[in-house]
């Protein structure tokens, strides 16, 4: 039986290099997969997946306005579509979502969405809130705080490396930017040297 997958975790935790390793396992044995990733994400290239290993691969884009209909991906794969597999996913609609839970239940094509439970405030993202509600199997991937206990938060930090509270939902960013950490770091002061001193730096 087909199903919706979601594998979630907070930034770094290997998202990206787990896809493109399903992908592998996928095209040994023969089979078609698409991969899809946000449009506006552009740490790598638009329209590529990369991992902090150094692999990338190049995937088709999704926005707000792209509809997932089996008939056409199966066209697009060139064939019959083994699965689907969607990076950050997080920023799928909820709409989306729902396209892909009916893909999965009446197209029987698998899809496997990997993203961001939350944002740096700490709220959900509606693409993750929705594939937590429809998805058939949710996983949870580890993830490491600079203080050794597991991050399951995401902190965004300014030049400085000092904590950001207030902004936009999206705003795509690497290390530079984001930093993965444990609860009790992410509701601790607003410095990251104040946190876990010298370990961010």
């Amino acid at each position: 039986m087909s199903k919706l997958y979601f594998r979630y975790a907070a930034m770094n935790a290997g998202k990206s290099t787990a896809l493109l390793q399903v992908a592998h396992n996928y095209e040994e044995r023969g089979m078609r997969v698409l991969l899809f990733t946000a449009a506006h994400d552009d740490r790598v290239a638009v329209g590529r997946i990369g991992s902090r290993l150094g692999l990338t691969r190049e995937a088709a884009t999704f926005g707000a306005d792209t509809e997932f209909q089996a008939a056409r991906l199966h066209e697009t794969a060139g064939g019959h579509l083994a699965c689907l597999l969607i990076d950050e996913a997080q920023f799928l609609t909820p709409e989306q979502v729902r396209q892909l839970h009916r893909m999965a239940h009446v197209d029987h094509v698998p899809v496997i969405c990997w993203g961001l439970r939350s944002d740096f405030r700490g709220e959900a993202f509606p693409g993750s809130a929705a594939l937590l509600t429809l998805a058939d199997e949710v996983e949870e991937m580890k993830s490491i705080c600079a203080c050794a206990r597991k991050a399951t938060m995401n902190m965004r930090i300014d030049a400085q490396g000092r904590r950001v509270k207030e902004g936009a939902q999206v705003e795509i960013g690497g290390n530079e930017r984001y930093r993965a950490v444990c609860p009790a770091c992410f509701y601790a002061d607003e410095s990251l040297g104040d946190v876990a001193p010298g370990l961010f730096g």
